[in-house]
């Protein structure tokens, strides 16, 4: 049986009755023009728009295309587009469910069509990181005779999860993901648009605000969520989507959270200073409050690396490593699973032993500093890599640590009006205990002390017996 025929079955019935598709299929862009977003891959002369055969023709490019980007950033849309573009028939395949099978059977059905009818296929292939590589290459053959023009769409690098032979004849199209504006404009478009809710309700800014915020940045999502809430609204013979209305919906209640008032300082301010206390419940609150609010998760992570270094310093000197780590997570993964790397960062942080010693040693060092308490550098400390420096006196007298015992040498390092300041004054918590034992011990040994033996060493670091 030939499939076009259940896909000219599924378009007449649309075709006769639009609303009994949900909102974001009916809101689809039937153009490139139409898609929100994505302004890097819609320029004219763009590899995307020479695909649909906009612009002057030129040699044949590849006719697969990778699709590259987090979920509801039109990944679907612009494989319907192309095929709507073309004029050819849509085929759409997720690798969750589909396998080989599926896959053939659809190349064998194009093939059929192109032969019988004239008529070209495009083959979506959603998700397709999730195809092994065995099942990857089945569609090698399709892609090199033509016989398809695939789009395949991956959240995944596909440099690690699409086999070299199909990158090198795709496509590569990288979606970035889309603003608040952006998907303000597909919400404000589908309340009109005829295709969409042909005004028969309105939006509030307060709710347009939630809705972007639950939304994410996820087309399909905020129109999802708005088709659920004009039903209700409409369901209570209302025109306006008030904010409870929304809320109830969704089940997700509004926060009081402005990602650009003070809302967004003072939560974020609370975090810190619930993380700095030790408070593990009330930092993982506010943490939830600002992810809830759609809050830049990148924004977060900073805020965590500066606690580590801040408030937690030396005396856990895993935790800046740690945030670090946390940040890069949140980088290349992004919501929602960003969330599980954001609580497991702020839960270590906030259970981390604490200390400010580090911020308060800069502090001091920097306000000396601005001062003018500064002074020369000491000769035997100054660059002797140049003609004429041992004339000068520079270099001479430098005592090379490693040449003595203990590696550390009885010289001066500081200028001479800052050789008696001490900036480090390290706390007795946590790892920082060690530091507080070594640093008196240096600072002796740099003020000219003898090497301690090893029997007074050990007596100096083991405890006495009452």
């Amino acid at each position: 049986m030939e499939p076009d025929l259940f896909t000219a079955a599924a378009e007449e019935r649309r075709e006769k009755d639009p609303a009994a598709s949900p909102l974001a299929v009916r809101m689809r862009p039937r153009t490139l023009d139409e898609v929100v977003g994505q302004r890097h891959l819609l320029k004219p002369g763009s590899p995307l728009r020479r695909l649909v055969g906009e612009g002057a023709p030129g040699p044949a490019g590849p006719s697969s295309v990778i699709l590259w980007g987090p979920p509801g950033t039109g990944k679907t849309t612009l494989a319907y587009v192309v095929s709507q573009a073309t004029n050819k028939r849509f085929v759409e395949l997720s690798a969750i469910t589909a396998g080989v099978k599926e896959v053939r059977a659809v190349i064998d059905g194009a093939r059929r069509a192109s032969g019988g009818y004239g008529t070209e296929t495009v083959l979506f292939l959603d998700e397709i990181h999730r195809f092994s590589k065995a099942q990857q290459d089945s569609l090698l053959p399709a892609v090199e005779n033509r016989w398809v023009t695939l789009i395949a769409a991956t959240t995944e690098n596909p440099y690690f999860s699409v086999i070299s032979p199909l990158l090198s004849r795709s496509l590569l199209l990288t979606l970035e993901p889309l603003t608040d504006d952006d998907v303000r404009d597909l919400v404000r478009r589908a309340l009109t648009d005829e295709r969409g809710l042909k005004g028969a309700v309105t939006l509030p800014e307060d709710t347009e605000a939630h809705l972007l915020r639950i939304a994410g940045g996820d087309a399909r999502r905020a129109l999802t969520a708005l088709e659920a809430a004009a039903g209700a609204a409409l369901a209570k013979g209302e025109s306006e989507i008030g904010l409870e209305t929304l809320e109830e919906t969704v089940d997700r209640a509004a926060v009081k959270y402005d990602r650009s008032g003070d809302q967004h300082y003072d939560v974020a301010s609370a975090l810190i200073k619930s993380i700095r206390g030790s408070d593990v419940d009330a930092a993982l609150h506010y943490l939830a409050r600002m992810i809830e609010a759609g809050e830049d998760p990148r924004f977060i992570a900073r805020r965590l690396m500066i606690s580590a270094s801040e408030d937690i310093g030396l005396a856990d000197p895993h935790a800046l490593p740690l945030a670090v780590a946390a940040a890069q997570a949140v980088a290349m993964i992004g919501f929602p699973e960003a969330a599980l790397t954001l609580a497991h960062a702020t839960i270590a942080l906030a259970l981390a032993p604490k200390s400010n010693s580090a911020t308060l040693a800069i502090g001091a060092a920097l306000e000396d500093v601005r001062k003018g308490l500064a002074g020369p550098v000491p000769p035997h400390l100054r660059d002797g890599h140049y003609r004429g420096a041992a004339r000068l006196g520079h270099a001479q007298g430098y005592v090379y640590p490693h040449d003595v015992p203990g590696a550390i040498a009885a010289q001066q390092y500081a200028p001479d009006a800052l050789k008696d300041r001490r900036y480090y004054e390290p706390t007795r918590y946590g790892a920082e205990s060690r530091y507080a034992d070594v640093v008196e011990r240096v600072r002796e040994r740099l003020r000219g002390a003898p090497a301690p033996t090893r029997a007074r060493e050990r007596e100096r670091e083991e405890p006495r017996e009452p």
